[in-house]
């Protein structure tokens, strides 16, 4: 028995088949293109490009695929709470509920947010318990979360935390734009801050209050510094770092305030290998933290065909 996942973020198109056992079989996802020097798509372009992708998509999944399909999992909201909605998800919605129709299986909805934790758990050596913190890093979500495992494929989760303003991931990728970078610009300015300066890690500030996290101050002091002529590697670098110390305060505070000391990180930013190693560094003995795979970390359907799986396979599916 196979399991497909669909889902449509605002920059990546994703489609994922699964096995029985959560074994992988087939994975495809499409970065939506935006024109160098361009911060971004409007919601309305975004949804277009993806009714133009996903059908291609599905076109590549090989044809012995099809007739294994046992049921089929969509995310429709960027998060599992109510009123969370983007126009982008009616893509992936409208495409899932066509095909569940045509191939007679059960459809699951579930969340963007689901769908990248239920990757990150499934892309680990060993199991968490089914409480734990979270933190989703991507350019449309900054969140420190409480999770609770609820049952299969479900989960029932507190927002401890979020960015106030810019996201993280639109704060790495409004300096890469400035920079010079494609949009996304994640990997390109990773890939840039590697020929960083020793201590450039350390020239951006970060604003902490609480819980809550703030990013557009230091994105205009970071393009001060691109004014200044500072090397674009040490401007790299210095993003990258006042994440990792913004990462640092709230998590620190939560393990206290909280008693939680497992954190599982996804989220395309959580991808980035410094921040992985610094935070790890930082957080030290305090907690432990559990990185999705790389892969994994940015947009995908992997983790929505995973709970298709859990869902489907528990009896636990609706419509």
């Amino acid at each position: 028995m196979l399991y497909l996942g669909i889902d449509t973020s605002m920059y990546t198109t994703s489609i994922a088949v699964v096995n029985e056992n959560k074994g992988p079989v087939f994975e495809e996802r499409r970065v939506l293109q935006v024109p160098l020097g361009e911060k971004g798509l409007a919601q309305s372009e975004a949804l277009f490009k993806h009714l133009q992708v996903l059908p291609e998509l599905l076109q590549l999944i090989p044809a012995n695929i099809w007739n294994q399909i046992k049921g089929i999992a969509v995310s429709t909201a960027p998060r599992p709470v109510e009123g969370s909605y983007m126009p982008v998800f009616t893509a992936g919605t409208s495409i899932a509920l066509s095909l569940a129709a045509a191939l007679r299986v059960n459809l699951t909805t579930t969340s963007h947010q689901e769908g990248h934790i239920v990757a990150g758990l499934n892309s680990l050596e060993e199991s968490i318990g089914t409480e734990f913190l979270a933190v989703h890093l991507s350019g449309g979500t900054t969140e420190l979360l409480v999770v609770n495992k609820t049952g299969p494929g479900r989960f029932k989760i507190k927002i401890l935390g979020e960015s106030t303003d810019l996201h993280a991931g639109q704060f790495v990728d409004r300096v890469g734009v400035s920079l010079g970078l494609p949009f996304p610009a994640g990997k390109e300015l990773e890939k840039l801050a590697l020929k960083a300066t020793p201590g450039a890690a350390s020239l951006l500030p970060s604003s902490v209050k609480g819980y809550s996290m703030s990013f557009s101050g230091v994105e205009a002091a970071a393009q001060r510094l691109l004014k200044e002529k500072k090397r674009p590697a040490d401007v790299a670098r210095a993003v990258e770092g006042c994440i990792v110390r913004t990462l640092f305060k709230v998590l620190t505070k939560a393990i206290e305030e909280t008693c939680l000391n497992e954190i599982l990180m996804v989220g395309g930013v959580a991808s980035n290998k410094y921040i992985r190693t610094e935070l790890a560094k930082k957080i030290g003995n305090k907690g432990r933290l559990y990185w999705a795979k790389p892969e994994w970390s940015s947009d995908n359907a992997i983790g929505v065909a995973l709970i298709a799986q859990e869902v489907q396979t528990a009896n636990l599916s609706r419509y």
